[in-house]
């Protein structure tokens, strides 16, 4: 499996920067290889995209979404992916962007652009292209606000299944937030608490160590 990270600080406030990423449809406007993105239902979405190469059609749910904090998806069936995009209010009108991504290449094809960086550069790429897509413009073209609970919020003690297979540790793309105190982490590649986050603080999202797409 394969772990993508990527953020850019978006001159936008975090309110309008969140809401457009709620505008599924819209997203082969700034995503590369992204053909059509069909909103199914408020946690559903039907895509049709190129990945390295080779031409895909799945379909994704929301495991996880809160209004100006994160959004968390992952594939219905293959090719398996999850991801999550923060949101973290840097001051009034500047919103730091964490996109993180995981995923599983099948096939000649997505294996070689994998270990040729290519899918990675396509991600950074997405999220470069979300801050000038969203810059000018200056607002959002739509926005839902409704809220998705977490699995650690529908009172689950274990986190969410990931393309079917195990459970998905704490803190990781898809499952629940690291336990209070920060213990027992998984090494599997943790996920920013959201909340607002200091600019250039140490540890802050984007400050290294993710349709995807």
């Amino acid at each position: 499996m394969s772990t993508i990270e990527h953020s850019e600080d978006v001159r936008v406030p975090v309110r309008v920067a969140y809401n457009q990423w709620t505008q599924f449809e819209s997203f082969p406007e700034f995503m590369e290889g992204v053909e059509s993105v069909k909103q199914l239902s408020d946690t559903r979405t039907a895509w049709m995209a190129e990945i390295a190469g080779v031409r895909r059609e799945f379909e994704a749910e929301i495991t996880e979404q809160h209004p100006d904090e994160r959004i968390a998806w992952r594939s219905v069936d293959k090719p398996h992916q999850a991801g999550v995009v923060t949101f973290h209010r840097l001051d009034d009108d500047t919103t730091r962007v964490t996109l993180q991504m995981e995923y599983d290449p099948e096939g000649f094809l997505e294996i070689a652009g994998d270990k040729l960086q290519l899918v990675r550069m396509r991600v950074v790429g997405d999220v470069k292209r979300f801050k000038s897509f969203i810059e000018s413009r200056g607002g959002e073209t739509g926005a839902w606000r409704g809220d998705v609970p977490g699995p650690h919020q529908r009172g689950h003690e274990q986190g969410s299944t990931y393309g079917g297979g195990g459970t998905v540790p704490p803190g990781t793309v898809g499952g629940d937030y690291p336990p209070a105190g920060g213990g027992g982490q998984s090494p599997g590649g943790t996920l920013p608490p959201p909340g607002p986050v200091p600019p250039g603080s140490p540890g802050s999202p984007g400050q290294p160590p993710p349709p995807v797409l």
